[in-house]
């Protein structure tokens, strides 16, 4: 059978040989090659439910895709077609994951109904089971997140909501893909619920001229089960009997995990031995199968040493101080020397392209965790919010209605919420004719405030008008933001507008900015096409934008679902933060404004990366045209060519 073209290729397993008693038949399994590694994954996930959660990290972007699809392909089987699956990311919200709202016309008018959800609507259903796919679990939203841990391992879910009240069977497997590098910023909880964890570093997308088409179902899964005894390719869909877990086993497992791996660990590594050896065949997991397992996640299995004749004298230890012998190292420190000291890239240029250090949770600069570990999260921690699992604090006083911004004022229904100066002015109108000694408020004087709804959707546009060199090549603004300002409209999100540089700024030394309750305001497309001035506050601009963010993210209630920042700027500012604070010019400037910039900007790079996304658009002005990068790579944001509007590649490529 000719090799998928639009999968890693899947080489042929070597023949495996009869197993003998007490051996794994997996061990003919190359275990080096990740593609192999992977379908063995796969098959294993299919085959038992304890194994629901499948965690592949560092896996190429290109990847996601067809590796969701040989996953769904495994999961239908050859009798009935793949299911879509279920793909979660940063907006989505508990409402839109538990329940369904429908609306039917009937006879007797419209009925609306509520039902179960995208997550549970189809765990007690007949056939395949469903495939959840989390592009990049280091950005998953909290409700997403929430429902991981409920729904992976579980034996029976209740789902209690504003509605339905069922109980069910969770069959659902789940495909999460997340940066080794990210992993640090992920809940523990989380990450403890993907029994099945894979380091896919190695694994390489197939050559520009072999992607040509998607391929079939059925051919996706013909090439994965190609190499794979004919015993697993019956298990696969029919799922494999329980086992029992030798001591052997269980005593290999520990061994291989260490003293100090929590128990969800050592149960997940037990879990796939089992189905490893029940897919063999074998009346019960040994030893052998727990190496296996410990292969196929990545975990180091030690070759044991050969026995020595008991004649064999024992060699003499060194003396206690005494130097070992030439090339070994100190105990200090363990296996693959992780506690030895950590070099500092501290003289390096910022300019450099070597590795950087990690500030803050911005992604692409956390510290590399070891190639091929499965548990990168060991490495020295990043920064990881407090409670990771719980939503944005909400307001218990008051009811929805007072949370929003004061539009206007309407004759109040209680006492909540009261506009008390036009509730004054109503009463002073008709103190005369009510010939009262003392200022009286009648409850027909009341009035309430009306309050605009929080918005769920926010655009933060940050212009540098500066970086337009006017020659009319200087980065179509209009091509290249359309489509953020489209996103902007079709989500009715709120804009503000922050200006740096414009030539009728009220004080060139500050930047400006201006709210916009969506972006058919007027204002919007004005801001587009002013006139550049002499001063560049980018400091001040960027301070600006990190502050409405933060705002908006405090804000009384759930606060906005999604927002995007689009900074727009050759990354040379002229202006320090200083001066935008004090308004006076202190002097020579030289790189201080730049460098205040950069600073600010990492401020925003350690905010939630779940609703927020970031982007630079380039006007590729030169000298200095690799400033845009550095303040992208300190926001962790995308860059955009805004000379041609080809589209996003990612910061610092």
């Amino acid at each position: 059978m000719a090799a998928d073209p639009g999968l890693p290729h899947l080489p042929p397993a070597s023949p495996s040989r009869p197993p003998v008693d007490g051996t794994a038949a997996t061990g003919a399994v190359p275990y080096d090659d990740p593609a192999h590694r992977l379908g063995l994954a796969l098959v294993c996930a299919a085959a038992e439910p304890a194994l629901s959660g499948v965690l592949l990290l560092d896996l190429d972007p290109r990847l996601v895709d067809p590796v969701a699809r040989m996953f769904g392909a495994v999961l239908a089987g050859a009798a009935e077609p793949a299911r879509p699956p279920l793909v979660l990311g940063a907006a989505d919200r508990d409402e839109d994951l538990w329940t369904r709202t429908r609306i039917r016309g009937g006879e007797h008018g419209i009925t609306v109904l509520t039902e179960p959800g995208p997550l549970v609507e189809g765990d007690d259903a007949d056939g395949a089971p469903p495939l959840v796919v989390v592009p990049d679990l280091a950005r998953l939203s909290v409700a997403g997140m929430r429902a991981a841990v409920q729904l992976l391992g579980a034996d029976v879910v209740t789902v209690a909501r504003a509605g339905p009240h069922r109980t069910v069977r969770p069959r659902a497997r789940w495909l999460a893909v997340c940066r080794g590098a990210d992993v640090g910023r992920v809940s523990r909880h989380l990450l403890d619920r993907f029994a099945l964890r894979l380091s896919m570093a190695g694994l390489r997308p197939p050559g520009p001229g072999e992607a040509l088409a998607a391929p079939e179902a059925g051919e996706v899964r013909e090439a994965l089960l190609a190499g794979l005894p004919d015993t697993w390719r019956a298990a696969v869909h029919r799922g494999v009997r329980p086992v029992p877990v030798g001591d052997a086993a269980i005593g290999r497992a520990r061994e291989l995990l260490g003293p100090d791996a929590g128990v969800r660990r050592q149960l997940a590594l037990l879990r796939l031995a089992r189905t490893l050896a029940a897919l063999d065949g074998r009346p019960s997991a040994s030893a052998e199968h727990s190496d296996a397992a410990a292969r196929l996640i990545g975990v180091a299995v030690p070759q044991s040493a050969p026995d020595r004749p008991e004649s064999d004298p024992e060699p003499p230890g060194p003396e206690p101080g005494a130097p070992g012998p030439p090339g070994t190292l100190p105990e200090r420190g363990g296996a693959g020397g992780h506690g030895g000291p950590r070099t500092r890239d501290g003289d390096r240029g910022l300019l450099d392209t070597g590795p950087a250090e990690g500030i803050g949770t911005a992604p692409g600069v956390a510290p590399s965790p070891a190639a091929g570990n499965p548990y990168p999260e060991d490495e020295p921690a990043a920064v990881r919010d407090a409670v990771p699992l719980s939503g944005p604090r909400r307001r218990t006083t008051g009811p929805v209605a007072t949370r929003g911004i004061v539009i206007g004022t309407r004759r109040a229904t209680d006492l909540r919420d009261i506009a008390h100066v036009r509730t004054v002015r109503e009463a002073a109108v008709h103190q005369r004719a009510r010939r009262t000694d003392r200022f009286t408020v009648s409850p027909v004087d009341l009035h309430g405030n009306v309050r605009a709804a929080a918005p769920e959707r926010v655009l933060v546009l940050l212009l540098d008008h500066t970086c337009r060199d006017g020659t009319g090549d200087d980065g179509h603004w209009q091509q290249v933001l359309a489509p953020f300002l489209q996103w902007a409209y079709t989500s009715r999100a709120t804009v503000q507008v922050i200006e740096v540089g414009a030539a009728d700024a009220a004080d060139e030394l500050r930047a400006g900015s201006f709210t916009a309750r969506s972006v058919l305001d007027p204002r919007v497309p004005g801001a587009l096409y002013r006139r550049a001035g002499r001063a560049t506050p980018l400091a001040h601009g960027v301070e600006l934008a990190a502050q409405a963010l933060r705002r908006l993210f405090r804000r009384p209630g759930t606060g906005p679902a999604e927002a995007w920042l689009v900074v727009v700027t050759d990354g040379r500012g002229n202006v320090p933060l200083r001066v935008s604070h004090t308004g006076r010019p202190a002097g020579e400037v030289a790189a201080t404004g730049v460098e205040d910039a950069v600073e600010a900007a990492a401020r925003i790079g350690t905010m939630d990366r779940t609703r927020l996304h970031v982007a630079v658009v380039d006007p590729g002005r030169e000298p200095y045209g690799d400033l845009p990068y550095v303040l992208a790579d300190r926001l962790g944001a995308i860059v955009v060519d805004g000379r041609h509007g080809s589209g996003a590649e990612a910061a610092g490529e």
